[in-house]
C-alpha cells in the first residue's frame, strides 16, 4: 500500500522570492526623472541606488568606483531590507525576470563591480557568488542595465 506524503520535501529549498512592485519609482523611471532626484524622493528603494551605481561606474573619472561603490552598498543593503520584509531568509532564488527584484540584483552586481575596482576582491567575489546563489548571473543581470 503507498500512501502520498502529506508534507512538504524540506529539501526543495525556499520558495523564490518576489519583491513587491514599486509604481511610483516606475512612474518616475518612465518620465526620465533625474536618479538622484529618484534616490532622495524613494530612498528605500534598491533600483535608483543601483542606477546611480551604473551611471558612475559608465561615467569613471578619479572617484568613480568609490562613488558608484556608496550608492550600490545602500541600494544592496535596502535591498536586503526590502526581501526581508517579503519573507527572504537568506537563501533561496530572487528571480531576476520579476521585474520588481531587479534594483537589488543590479545593485548587487554594481556593487561587485565597484568593489573589484577599488581592490575589494573578496567582497567582489561574495556579490557575484550572491548573484548565483540567488538563480542569476552576472550577465543576466548586467543585460537588465541595457
Amino acid at each position: 500500500m503507498s500512501h502520498a506524503p502529506t508534507h512538504r520535501n524540506l529539501l526543495d529549498g525556499p520558495a523564490p522570492v518576489r519583491l513587491p512592485a514599486e509604481p511610483d519609482v516606475d512612474a518616475a523611471i518612465a518620465r526620465g526623472d533625474d536618479a538622484f532626484a529618484l534616490a532622495g524622493a524613494h530612498p528605500a528603494s534598491s533600483l535608483p541606488w543601483a542606477l546611480l551605481a551604473e551611471a558612475t561606474l559608465r561615467e569613471g573619472g578619479e572617484h568613480a568606483a568609490v562613488t558608484a561603490y556608496a550608492f550600490a552598498r545602500t541600494g544592496y543593503h535596502r535591498g536586503l531590507d526590502a526581501l526581508r520584509r517579503a519573507g527572504w531568509r537568506g537563501q533561496g532564488p530572487i528571480p531576476a525576470d520579476h521585474v520588481p527584484n531587479q534594483g537589488f540584483l543590479r545593485a548587487l552586481l554594481a556593487l561587485s563591480r565597484a568593489a573589484s575596482l577599488i581592490g575589494e576582491d573578496g567582497e567582489a567575489e561574495r556579490c557575484a557568488q550572491f548573484l548565483v546563489d540567488s538563480g542569476t548571473s552576472a550577465d543576466e543581470v548586467g543585460a537588465l542595465a541595457g
